[in-house]
């Protein structure tokens, strides 16, 4: 398994989104921006993951949201 070579951001939101055989991370500063992205990979049938709001040490407002 590939290593995330990236730092994750305080007070960004992140969901994942399965392609293929890898996961492909995404981030988002708003709340809104990221449930409504989260929810168009969803409608088109993407499988997606959502992870919540990173504070530095953990996820918080982890449950995903539903259409």
């Amino acid at each position: 398994m590939r290593r995330k070579n990236f730092t994750m951001g305080e007070d960004k939101y992140y969901f994942q989104v399965r392609s293929g055989q890898s996961m492909i991370t995404i981030n988002r500063k708003s709340k809104g921006a990221a449930i409504s992205t989260y929810l168009h990979y969803k409608r088109i049938g993407k499988n997606c993951e959502w992870l919540g709001k990173w504070n530095g040490k953990k996820f918080i407002e982890d449950t995903a949201p539903s259409s």
